[in-house]
């Protein structure tokens, strides 16, 4: 069944409905006044009646002789006066005759034998039926009083009582015919009924224009999907019209069906449009250059994750802002990009240098759709390159090429020099068994052992620098390291009466590093920086970030490098000090080195050192520096630590 006859059969069915309460309702309140009418218009003739029965005997039992002691006289002379009464008679018959609901009209005697009757005389002496009350219909509801009236013919009593001194003595009865009632109701019940159906079919046309009214706009869209499907691909519209066969009729199950066929082809083209992203954002961010795409009206649609590092702002503050929310006019990158969005030029591999001393090499095109009323702009492509990185990463190669061959050389004369020393080891262990030797002997050959001893520990770590070493990065708050690696060295600077003062940031400084191994090169360093001071001092540890690098600045204040001394301080084994080993330093430029980051050393004769480590930054935050105190370590920033005491 169509929607637009549901709709039609519904809303008559509700008219339908309230018609026939209201009809319902309005018959029985009309059947009650009819029943309370008739009721009254017919007590009031039985009164009448009543009273005419009073005069014909007044004036018959006047005219009569007859013994008031003999019952039986008395009721003849009664019977002979009503009948032979012609007003009476007259009066009974008009009402007969011109009443709708009473069929007889009788007058009888306390044993219910009829005195007088019309229209029908030859029932004087019979005895008169019994028949309900009249006045019991109108205590029936509407119903039971219609299958009253038009059931089976009964006959209804309106009676009144005449008594003679305190005693019944006459009745009358008005007999009220159903036949009478149906006759007097069934055009009432027919106006009704002819009202009903007028209104039956007046519902059918209002339903039928609410019908077309509702679903008008339930049309148009169905054209409007129509219009949308023509404009799809040419197999696209056999499948629309195939499908537009198989609901064709309703014009909602066609609605329904176009949506459906059109939901389905956007969730495809969703489907190949989030695989494209997805492909996209991966191409995206294994991207070493700042990539944005602009729109038409200078919004950011498409941002790599690089341009974080070139801009310091987070990709997603960038998507949909403006060229000039990005741009500021007050650096020369943002008044560079600025005023050629403003001329709309393109810019081709144009190298810059950044206030911060960065190079960056950008590129700027224009894209433009080629119309015949002329070219309209589509959008803009920026690419930011970093000519340093390029720099760093063939240094780093390099770098990593020439560790590898040491490291392949390394291992090649550890593994050759450690064989022959476990053999001489052996061997003299063999010959102090044999031979018994003097004192003096004995003294050269453990100073033989001891020597071979610190050659096969020299030679073991050679071996230990030399082996590959596995990273474990992860995300690190470089202010949580640097307060541990105080704590492991407070007890040997205190020794050393060194004042540790630590200036750390306000806001987490997030790099993505080995903690343990950044520990053990940082650790390195402040030792160093302690050793640096025979007679005690104070070692400033410093961290802070700029847009790139988190940095970690370690200074001393004792003899300093000599600048001959300084290029050689990271070579292993190198070392000015009587009782080290050469290995730390060249330990942790390894260690920075392995993390992606850089050392760099000042230092003045007299004056003290600073080596400045460098990491890069997992993403870009704004530093400021404060003074806190950190109970975890019990070391107070931006205060001195004097042999362990808080001052």
């Amino acid at each position: 069944m169509r929607l637009k006859t549901k709709l039609v059969l519904a809303i008559t069915a509700l008219v339908f409905g309230c018609v026939v309460s209201i009809s319902w309702l309005f018959m029985g309140q009309l059947l009650q006044v009819y029943l309370d009418q008739s009721y009254t218009s017919t007590d009031s003739q039985a009164h009448q009646v009543l009273f005419a029965v009073r005069q014909a005997l007044d004036v018959g039992l006047n005219e009569q002789k007859f013994n008031v002691n003999d019952p039986a006289a008395v009721h003849a002379a009664v019977a002979n006066s009503l009948q032979s009464s012609a007003g009476l008679n007259n009066l009974m018959n008009s009402i007969v005759d011109y009443s709708q609901i009473v069929q007889d009209v009788s007058i009888t005697d306390e044993q219910d034998h009829i005195l007088a009757s019309a229209p029908d005389p030859t029932l004087e002496g019979q005895l008169l039926k019994k028949r309900p009350d009249y006045a019991t219909l109108r205590k029936l509801s509407m119903r039971q009083f219609l299958g009253i009236v038009f059931g089976p013919p009964r006959v209804y009593d309106v009676s009144l009582g005449l008594d003679l001194s305190g005693k019944p003595f006459l009745q009358l009865h008005l007999g009220v015919r159903t036949t009478f009632l149906r006759n007097s109701l069934r055009p009432w019940l027919y106006e009704t009924l002819i009202l009903a159906l007028l209104v039956l079919l007046g519902a059918l046309g209002i339903s039928a224009g609410v019908a077309n009214l509702a679903l008008a706009p339930i049309e148009t869209i169905s054209r409007r999907l129509d219009t949308l499907e023509q404009t799809q691909a040419e197999d696209g519209e056999d499948e629309s019209s195939d499908e537009n066969k198989r609901t064709s009729g309703d014009a909602v199950e066609q609605v329904s069906g176009k949506i459906e066929r059109l939901g389905r082809r956007m969730r495809n083209v969703e489907e190949v449009f989030t695989a494209l992203k997805e492909n996209l954002d991966q191409v995206l961010s294994n991207l070493q250059d700042g990539m944005i795409l602009f729109t038409s009206d200078a919004r950011a649609i498409l941002v790599s994750n690089s341009v974080e590092r070139f801009l310091g702002i987070r990709r997603d503050d960038l998507l949909g802002a403006e060229v000039r929310a990005i741009f500021d006019r007050e650096t020369r990158l943002g008044r560079l990009i600025r005023d050629s969005f403003d001329a709309g030029m393109s810019i081709v591999q144009e190298e810059i240098t950044t206030e911060t001393g960065r190079r960056i090499q950008i590129s700027l095109d224009f894209i433009h759709d080629e119309q015949p009323s002329g070219a309209s702009s589509l959008g803009a492509l920026l690419t930011l390159h970093d000519v340093e990185s390029v720099q760093e990463l063939e240094t780093e190669l390099e770098l990593s090429h020439r560790m590898a061959s040491i490291g392949r050389l390394t291992a090649g004369v550890g593994h050759e020099v450690k064989n022959p020393i476990n053999a001489i080891v052996v061997h003299m262990e063999l010959l102090r068994n044999k031979i018994q030797l003097d004192a003096g002997a004995n003294h050269h050959l453990e100073v033989i052992e001891s020597e071979i001893r610190r050659l096969d520990r020299v030679v073991q770590t050679l071996v230990d620098f030399s082996r590959p070493v596995e990273m474990h990065l992860r995300d690190q708050d470089l202010r949580q390291t640097v307060k541990q690696v105080l704590t492991l060295a407070s007890a040997e600077l205190e020794g050393r009466g060194v004042n540790v003062i630590s200036r750390l940031p306000e806001s987490a400084v997030i790099v993505k590093i080995d903690s343990d191994l950044l520990k053990q090169a940082l650790l390195n360093v402040v030792i160093n920086g302690g050793q640096a001071m025979p007679e005690g001092g104070r070692l400033e540890v410093k961290v802070g970030a700029d847009s790139r690098w988190a940095t970690i600045s370690v200074r001393d204040y004792g003899t300093g490098i000599p600048p001959e001394v300084l290029p050689r301080i990271f070579d292993l084994y190198f070392t000015t000090k009587s009782e080290g080993s050469g290995i730390g330093l060249a330990m942790t430029y390894r260690i920075v080195q392995f993390q992606n980051g850089r050392i760099d050393v000042e230092s003045k004769t007299g004056s003290g050192t600073t080596f400045h480590l460098r990491l890069p930054l997992a993403a870009p935050l704004e530093i400021r520096p404060r003074e806190e105190h950190d109970s975890a370590t019990g070391i107070t920033e931006g205060t001195s630590l004097v042999k362990g005491n808080l001052q």
